[in-house]
């Protein structure tokens, strides 16, 4: 007896232990259930940003341009006679006025070959005096019979050459005249002083480059085009443009295209003139669209159009939850500065869908609009 006694003792406390176990195993069994439908309940918050409305709309088809901002009035003063430069008045970012002096070369030699010139034309006039009186005689004396006919031909060719020797003597003063005024440097337009590339004391040569100006007044991008592209441009299409360094974009219109295509990549210029703004500077870069054709449809953000899977696909909220529907995509455009694409196939008008700001979301996840998503999914 006392030896069955040592195996019963610890057999109660081994099924004691196991029925303790299993007790507490089902009351967490219990607890789990209890606690999932719970956990169904719960759904994920749409911000108003998170939903948009498929909506039929009418796009606006664009494509890129890119290339840099340049003045449409610009003008290089260059030497119009090899001298020294004496004086330059302007440098880089100074206002000139049309018409204003801003540097004077030296004239010096200029002074002498207008003098020379001039006593050159004064030598001329007298020559052409003594031919004139000298053929004013000799008419007379052909009418008395002192001279013969011939004698008075010769004084008719004589006072022709000293009248066109004397007529070209006064053409080289006025041209001596000439490159003595041109030794004083005007500026030919309004504008500022973007580049001063000659200082004081330097000689400079025919046509050399002194200082360049540029009319911020009226700027334009010259943007290089492929040609297949080149058809599809119009004068006065609107584009919208983002310039470097500036915060916000700029309007601007097709305002001219080149009829030549470039040597070596074929492509054509086309120029966008751009509203006026304060902060354009010749030289910066820009990028941007042109709206060429328009086409209309039942269209999304292209943000809320997904890619991980085989098809496109949209995530639509209906009944309170996520609905997976794969569409075919049309033509894509611009609508209000964003990116939309035209849904051909697959998503009715009027039907709410995430957008890329949700973040991933399966299909077929509880969702809540709240706040104006909920109003707006409502009506």
């Amino acid at each position: 007896m006392k030896r069955h006694l040592k195996w019963i003792v610890p057999l109660l406390v081994v099924l004691a232990l196991v029925v303790g176990v299993l007790r507490a195993l089902d009351k967490r069994r219990n607890e789990q259930a209890a606690a999932a439908p719970a956990r169904e309940t719960l759904a994920l918050d749409l911000a108003p940003g998170d939903v948009v409305t498929a909506r039929r709309s009418a796009l606006a088809r664009t494509l890129e341009v890119s290339g840099g901002l340049k003045a449409v009035n610009s003008a290089v003063v260059k030497a119009k006679v090899a001298a020294e430069l004496r004086t330059l008045t302007v440098r880089e970012g100074d206002r000139v006025k049309a018409g204003q002096v801003i540097g004077q070369l030296d004239t010096v030699e200029l002074d002498w070959r207008l003098r020379q010139a001039e006593q050159t034309a004064a030598s001329a006039r007298a020559q052409f005096g003594i031919a004139r009186r000298t053929l004013e005689n000799n008419r007379a004396l052909v009418a008395q019979g002192f001279i013969s006919p011939t004698g008075l031909e010769t004084s008719v060719d004589n006072e022709a050459a000293a009248r066109a020797n004397h007529e070209a003597a006064v053409a080289a003063v006025e041209l001596a005249r000439k490159a003595r005024a041109d030794g004083t440097l005007v500026a030919p337009i309004a504008g500022l002083v973007s580049q001063r590339l000659a200082q004081p004391g330097e000689r400079v040569p025919v046509d050399g480059r002194i200082v360049e100006i540029v009319d911020l007044a009226r700027v334009e991008l010259e943007a290089a085009v492929a040609p297949e592209d080149v058809v599809q441009f119009a004068l006065g299409q609107r584009a919208t443009l983002q310039v470097d360094g500036l915060p916000e974009p700029l309007a601007a219109r097709v305002a001219r295209i080149n009829p030549s295509a470039q040597t070596g990549s074929r492509s054509v210029l086309v120029y966008l003139a751009v509203d006026p703004n304060p902060a354009l500077r010749q030289g910066l870069f820009a990028r941007g669209r042109v709206a060429v054709a328009e086409v209309q449809g039942i269209a999304v953000p292209l943000a809320a159009v997904r890619t991980d899977l085989s098809q496109p696909y949209v995530l639509q909220v209906s009944n309170g939850k996520t609905t997976l529907k794969t569409v075919k995509l049309g033509a894509r455009g611009e609508l209000a500065g964003q990116a939309w694409v035209i849904v051909s196939d697959g998503l009715a008008e009027g039907a709410t869908v995430l957008t890329g700001s949700a973040g991933a979301v399966r299909d077929g996840t509880p969702v809540r609009l709240v706040g104006p998503a909920a109003a707006s999914a409502a009506r």
